[in-house]
């Protein structure tokens, strides 16, 4: 079985990537909608490799083999 690690260490990444992009946003009057785009484009590419990465470490069906069928 795999750890949770890799999951946990992206993880740490997105939030450290999320910071830096409240940090540095440039002041302005689109600020925030600047923010809001750059950390929801994060977290949803976060949850879309989370869902990919975890389908394939643990699949909902195993792989079945076929006996004599050849």
């Amino acid at each position: 079985m795999s750890s949770s690690l890799p999951v946990v260490a992206v993880l740490v990444v997105v939030l450290v990537l999320m910071g830096c992009a409240w940090v540095f946003t440039r002041k302005g009057e689109n600020q925030t909608l600047i923010r809001t785009a750059i950390m929801l484009t994060l977290a949803c590419c976060y949850l879309m490799w989370m869902v990919t990465y975890l389908a394939q470490v643990h699949p909902l069906e195993r792989p079945r083999k076929v006996l004599g069928a050849e």
